[in-house]
């Protein structure tokens, strides 16, 4: 990302329109969910928090760390502060969202790296493994922190 693009330019070049516009959130959900490749469904997921991400975690951590770790850390980091929020809410330590993420960034520097592309499919199926991809990751971390064992 360049250092001079606004979270404004940003939110449009993610969504096609512009922030606050009346179809933001269903460009977002149509872009996200139809994205040919786990790692492209992040690329177009809450723009706004992305933005946030890429230029204060990623791009620093992608300075002295290699791309694929830089990842997976921006993951566990944004796991980490939705784990914070929880946490302030319900008065007590939650630990289950930086896990959580940190399978997901795994599952996208996998797919990268496998060059997993489903681009080709109709929507429907594209969306379908999408979900897919985060119900896998959540219900592994159900199963890791013994919820369902």
């Amino acid at each position: 990302m360049q250092d001079k693009i606004s979270l404004s330019q940003y939110v449009k070049k993610r969504n096609g329109v512009a922030l606050g516009a009346n179809h933001s959130m269903r460009n977002m959900l149509y872009r996200s969910l139809g994205a040919g490749s786990f790692p492209i469904f992040w690329h177009y997921w809450n723009p706004i928090w992305g933005y946030y991400l890429s230029r204060n975690i990623m791009k620093p951590l992608g300075l002295f760390l290699p791309s694929w770790l830089a990842v997976v850390f921006t993951f566990l980091v944004s796991g980490a502060i939705h784990d914070l929020a929880v946490s302030l809410v319900k008065w007590k330590m939650i630990i289950f969202f930086t896990p959580w993420f940190g399978l997901m960034g795994i599952a996208v520097v996998l797919s990268k790296y496998f060059s997993i592309s489903y681009r080709s499919y109709p929507w429907l199926f594209r969306a379908s493994v999408n979900i897919l991809f985060i119900s896998s990751t959540l219900l592994a971390t159900y199963f890791v922190e013994g919820k369902y064992a």
